[in-house]
Formats: structure tokens, C-alpha cells, sequence
């Protein structure tokens, strides 16, 4: 009988992963299968440029079954409850499927319900969100006549997906209001329970002197108690009140549901991972990927394909009863879109902050580190092309996992 893969989730991480899988163990007599709740795949990046009219609803949705390689085998019954102990997972719809080896990819949600009043008067109405697709084009619509005033974007908690959205929102919208002729109408304010702009102090400077430059106050160490949604009022817990015409809120981030209540996950229904090797603090044949761990790097899609690197290498020595490598080193690199035709590129790991220079090239580039430049502005929107097409896919990119220092300078 052959053995199974079962990865829990088919978006960035798990889809991805189950192609280059099915690939790797072709003919060696496993199966591949990945579960989710639905059909709908959404490339989150594009989200951010819903609310400015720059892309439209179907450039960033698509079915799940079409990015999948044909031999692997997609289940869409959504799933009740996780079984670690029985090797098992439990579908909504009765069924049962056992594993040999589980790959948990099952990202990160908001929960906008847990600060109290943001989801009550005033929700979708003066307060939105940008991290789903309904509040998105919801923001969307409302910016189209919006007619100036005081605009807050609010970040409640963290850890948050893409941890550079808000700045690449806060950005667009001053660029936004530039080009409607209306930048003198709006004020702009950024509320963060960091410290700075950003959770690394040479990125949060030169991310910080940019906000500043444009006339966007940062409200620094602002942790949400509570919205007033009739007063349009956010208060921190330290007392201090900020007040707004249109909120944009990220809203608390927490793992899947399921995970919570199967037991594999902490309080916030993040995955205790091995820093290194992705695999599971609790099981030996679970393995944890992207946004789902609970690891001190960033939860955004170019983690998701560095650690995609590493875990593959891992399962197969796993299947072979080989010592796993400690492969992962934190890396992530972000665009940040800047606004005016411009973006910022970060590159960073577990030790070593943003530092400038060029990338991935040493000397070359042709994309510029801590710097704005407009080849990062297209390498962002080329992103998507490759999102769809190369990393789905599970494809080679040219950029290795670990993050090098040739090309960097301090």
C-alpha cells in the first residue's frame, strides 16, 4: 500500500509544496494529498492594490485545482479535527484520511472580533480592513468618494502576515491622494505597538525619515484596547486616544481554528516548530511551513519558499531515516512599495537586520537594498507573474534560502 504526504492547507505554502512533493517522490510509492475548504485561491500580495484601483478582483483569485500538478490529489471537505496521536485527519464530511508524514500549511486568519468594538458600529463603513478580499473592495469602494480627512492605519497586534503591508499602505494612499489632487485634505497617521515604523531598528529608521518626509506621523508603542466605533476613536491601553475619519486596521492575526482545537498549536493557534528544521516541536513526522509556525521570522511568501527549500531536503531524509539539517536560517526579503512608481527591497534572517546594497547580484542587482528605486517598483509587480507561475509551481527561483552577505554593506 502506498504511503501518504497529507499537507493541511493549498495556499502559498501548501500548494507549493505539494507540487514539488508529488515531483520528488514520484514512483517511490507515496501519495500526495492536500486538504483545504474551498476552491479559492488568493494571491495576498495583490490585496494591498485592490483598495487603489491598480488591480482588479480577478488578477488575484483563482481555483485551487488549476495550480495543482495533476498527481496530486486535492481534497475540498474542509477539516473537523486533527488526530497527531492517530496519524489521522477527520473531514467535515465524515471521512477520515491517514498519513505517514503531515505537513501543517495551514496560514494565518484575522480575527478583527477579539479587539473590542472594531467589528461593531461602524465596521465596513468608516473602519476596513485589507487582508481579505471582501475588505479590500469593501475600502475600495469607499476611497473612490472618499472626501478627505483623517485617515488612521492601525496595526492591533503582532505577529501579522506580511509585515510590511501597512507601510506599503500608508505609501500607496499618501501617492493615492497625491495624484486625486487632495494630499492637503488628508492626514495621515500610523498607529503601531512597535517601537518605530518597523521590528528592525536600521530598517525602522530609514522607514521612519521616509514617513516623515511625507507628512505620515507615527504613533510608536500604540498597543489597541478598544474601538469606539460612534466616537471614531482608538484607545491604547496606556489611555492615549487616537482619533480618525476612516480607520484601516490589521486587525490580530491567529492560526487556523483547527489547529487550536486539535491541540498542535500555542494559545494563538501557532505551531511550536523547530527553528531550523521545520519540524514539529511535539511529532516526529509532522512537519510545519509558512505562516502557520510559530517562529520568530517573518509570515510572509518569500519565508514560505525559503523554508520550502529546506523542508523538502528534510521530508526525504526523514523517508530515509536520515539526521534532518538544520537548514533554515530565518530569511526573508520584502519589496515595499513606496508610491510615485518606486519600492524599497529588505533582505534579513534570524541574526542580521536590513543592511543596503544590491540584490540579487552582488555589485549587479539589479534591485537596490534599504534604498527606493524603480526596478524594485517592477520587481514587485513582476512578483505576480512569478507567483502564478514559477513558485506555485514549486519551480527553481534564482536566489538561494539562506541569506548571503556578498552584495551587502554596514
Amino acid at each position: 500500500m502506498a504511503k501518504r504526504v497529507v499537507i493541511l492547507g493549498a495556499g502559498t505554502a501548501g500548494t507549493m509544496m505539494a507540487n514539488k512533493l508529488v515531483r520528488a517522490l514520484d514512483g517511490e510509492g507515496w501519495r500526495v494529498t492536500i486538504l483545504d475548504r474551498d476552491d479559492v485561491h488568493v494571491y495576498q500580495p495583490g490585496l494591498l492594490f485592490l483598495p487603489f484601483q491598480m488591480y482588479r478582483e480577478e488578477e488575484v483569485v483563482k481555483r485551487r485545482a488549476g495550480l495543482l500538478d495533476a498527481r496530486v490529489e486535492l481534497r475540498l471537505e474542509g477539516i473537523e479535527r486533527v488526530a497527531p496521536d492517530e496519524n489521522r485527519v477527520y473531514l467535515r464530511g465524515g471521512s477520515r484520511v491517514d498519513y505517514d508524514i503531515m505537513i501543517v500549511a495551514t496560514g494565518s486568519r484575522i480575527v478583527p472580533e477579539q479587539t473590542p468594538g472594531l467589528t461593531g458600529y461602524g465596521w465596513q463603513q468608516t473602519a476596513f480592513d485589507f487582508y481579505t478580499i471582501e475588505g479590500a473592495m469593501a475600502l475600495r469602494r469607499r476611497l473612490a468618494d472618499w472626501p478627505g480627512g483623517r485617515l488612521v492605519v492601525n496595526v492591533a497586534e503582532m505577529p501579522i502576515k506580511c509585515p510590511v503591508a501597512p507601510l506599503e499602505f500608508l505609501f500607496l494612499a499618501e501617492a493615492f491622494f497625491q495624484q486625486r489632487g487632495m494630499r492637503d485634505r488628508v492626514e495621515i497617521v500610523y498607529t503601531t505597538p512597535l517601537e518605530g515604523a518597523f521590528t528592525r531598528p536600521r530598517a525602522s529608521a530609514a522607514l521612519g525619515g521616509m514617513l516623515a518626509g511625507r507628512r505620515i506621523e507615527v504613533m510608536g508603542d500604540f498597543s489597541l484596547s478598544e474601538v469606539d466605533g460612534e466616537r471614531k476613536v482608538l484607545r491604547s491601553y496606556d489611555g492615549r486616544e487616537a482619533g480618525y475619519d476612516l480607520l484601516v486596521t490589521v486587525p490580530v492575526h491567529g492560526g487556523a481554528e483547527v489547529i487550536q482545537s486539535s491541540g498542535l498549536g500555542d494559545g494563538s493557534g501557532w505551531v511550536p516548530t523547530h527553528r531550523n528544521t521545520l519540524q514539529s516541536q511535539a511529532f516526529s513526522n509532522v512537519f510545519v511551513l509558512g505562516d502557520a509556525t510559530n517562529l520568530p521570522s517573518s509570515k510572509a511568501g518569500s519565508v514560505a519558499h525559503f523554508q520550502g527549500e529546506v523542508l523538502m531536503e528534510n521530508v526525504q531524509r526523514y523517508i530515509a531515516g536520515q539526521e534532518l539539517v538544520p537548514g533554515f536560517d530565518g530569511h526573508a526579503n520584502c519589496f515595499i512599495e513606496t508610491g510615485h512608481g518606486k519600492a524599497m527591497l529588505i533582505d534579513f534572517n534570524y541574526e542580521t537586520e536590513p543592511l543596503p546594497g544590491r540584490y540579487p547580484l552582488p555589485g549587479v542587482g539589479p534591485f537596490t537594498l534599504l534604498e527606493e528605486s524603480a526596478a524594485n517598483h517592477w520587481g514587485k509587480l513582476a512578483f505576480k507573474w512569478v507567483y502564478w507561475n514559477v513558485l506555485l509551481q514549486g519551480k527553481e527561483l534564482p536566489m538561494d534560502h539562506r541569506m548571503l552577505m556578498a552584495g551587502k554593506w554596514s
